[in-house]
């Protein structure tokens, strides 16, 4: 088993999540993996940055396939005993033009950016070591959906006693309800990536209160962030950040020292 340190990018073959890795091969010590889904784009990714005389190594995962979150997990353990810094940077958002129905649009972008996050979560946080580093990255969409939301909806997502069960509720009825095209009259915006994004800040606050309970003395820390606008595939080439830019803020959370608490249960 190496003692090697390792970090895992998801999503890491392009945008944000590729200049992540690249920052994390140039500041971390130790092994990076750049995860995709596809295996061709992941590698032609860890090529360009071997290109700039970086290090990467590349392993497939699909955040939407339990059982290839789960192979991740066990060549983690396997190999390293465990895992010091994961970064949930995968996620999709459609196009403001995009003209499939808004229903569908919901289901697809909260399967993969909530609820596979989550799945990536309960998957690989248990290998976190001591002073490990967990980012999530949100998203400032986030906060305008929010305040979208119906002061009902704006109280529960705010509670700091909300459990992940409730949280996983209110993002199942948010799908049902634009299903039954009754989501605005529940009080949630039009906006699916918004509330996806809700979601992951949310579930961050739980998984960082929890951490805290149960693993105090293991001092890790669980941050999300919101990278910016960044020029992405996602974002469109009208954005004000680059995407080394936007990844800026994920890699000083991924990389704080292990003295570190101030930022614990912190939206970035």
């Amino acid at each position: 088993m190496s003692s090697t340190p390792v970090a895992v990018v998801t999503g890491g073959n392009k945008g944000i999540g590729f200049a992540i890795v690249r920052a994390l091969c140039k500041q971390f010590t130790g092994d990076v993996y750049l995860t995709a889904r596809d295996p061709g784009q992941g590698q032609a990714a860890v090529t360009k940055l071997r290109e700039e005389g970086l290090s990467p190594l590349f392993y497939q995962l699909d955040i939407k396939d339990l059982q290839s979150i789960r192979t991740l997990r066990d060549f983690l353990k396997e190999k390293y005993g465990g895992l010091n810094v994961l970064v949930n940077n995968a996620g999709i958002a459609f196009k403001v033009a995009d003209t499939t129905p808004f229903a569908t649009q919901v289901e697809v972008t909260m399967r993969t950016n909530f609820f596979a996050t989550r799945d990536v979560c309960k998957e690989l946080l248990p290998l976190i070591k001591p002073h490990g580093r967990v980012v999530n990255v949100s998203s400032v969409g986030s906060v305008l959906a929010l305040e979208r939301c119906s002061q009902d909806l704006q109280q529960k997502f705010r509670s700091d006693t909300i459990t992940e069960e409730e949280l996983v509720k209110l993002m199942t009825k948010f799908v049902e309800d634009t299903k039954n095209g009754v989501h605005e009259k529940e009080g949630w915006p039009n906006t699916a990536y918004g509330v996806s994004k809700i979601g992951v800040t949310v579930l961050s606050r739980i998984q960082a209160r929890m951490l805290n309970e149960e693993r105090k003395a293991d001092r890790i820390l669980l941050n999300a962030c919101c990278p910016g606008w960044v020029r992405t595939d996602m974002a469109g080439p009208k954005a004000t950040k680059s995407p080394d830019e936007g990844a800026e803020t994920p890699v000083y959370l991924a990389l704080l020292a292990p003295d570190a608490d101030e930022l614990r249960l912190q939206f970035t």
